[in-house]
């Protein structure tokens, strides 16, 4: 049984093969998409576990895509850059990446992390399969969010958050285990990706303006959900 569906949007056609060969052989099932105007379509169509992105593409770059992307699909996107000097890990952030790789790639890192953002998906739950905070409802069997009348479609990165932070709800986490739950305990994520996580999270919750009244920050600490 494969481990998991990834679609490659890449038009360079020896690296878009390289990276399937490499893929399958770890037991993953990939499809290739080599034009931009043709992948948003394709991501509905495959419903794919995780997304390996290319920013430069003909006809819809990846910033455009990641964009359209992300108002229906809440999967992992691996965004793959010419140069780090592309954008800002803040801005690609802010498209709804999840994480990125500077090309060339080596295969054994992108499937490290891979499975780092394969994991944050598919992470044990708790055993109840909903649960209520106050207004904050979390059905964790359909990874289904609501506050109030609102219903956020958040990011796989942003319901991860959610889910520990409303698990040690009333308990301050640390910006270690927010930085462990992102990306894993072998990778270094800094405060400033889970800052953005949690600003996101904060949007969508509209509770972006201070005093907060869902998620507070602990100074020097970290964050906590209140609870009720």
């Amino acid at each position: 049984m494969a481990k998991a569906n990834i679609l490659i949007i890449e038009d360079d056609k020896e690296i878009s093969r390289l990276t399937a060969m490499y893929l399958e052989a770890e037991d993953y099932l990939t499809q290739i998409i080599d034009d931009g105007l043709h992948a948003v379509n394709a991501v509905r169509q495959h419903q794919p576990d995780l997304i390996i992105l290319d920013l430069m593409l003909p006809g819809l770059d990846g910033i455009e895509i990641c964009k359209q992307v992300r108002t229906f699909h809440t999967g992992p996107i691996l965004v793959l850059t010419a140069c780090a000097d592309d954008m800002s890990e803040v801005s690609l952030l802010k498209l709804g990446a999840d994480d990125y790789l500077t090309k060339p790639v080596r295969p054994h890192v992108m499937v490290a992390r891979i499975e780092a953002l394969l994991r944050r998906t598919q992470v044990a739950q708790p055993a109840k399969n909903q649960l209520n905070l106050g207004q904050l409802h979390i059905d964790t069997s359909r990874q289904l969010v609501s506050y109030g009348e609102i219903t956020p479609q958040l990011t796989a990165a942003e319901y991860e958050m959610l889910l520990l932070l409303a698990s040690n709800a009333g308990c301050i986490v640390s910006r270690d285990d927010c930085c462990r739950s992102l990306r894993g305990i072998d990778y270094d994520f800094n405060d400033r990706s889970v800052d953005m996580r949690i600003s996101g999270l904060r949007k969508k919750l509209n509770d972006d303006t201070p005093p907060y009244k869902v998620i507070l920050t602990v100074r020097n600490k970290g964050y906590m959900l209140i609870d009720g």
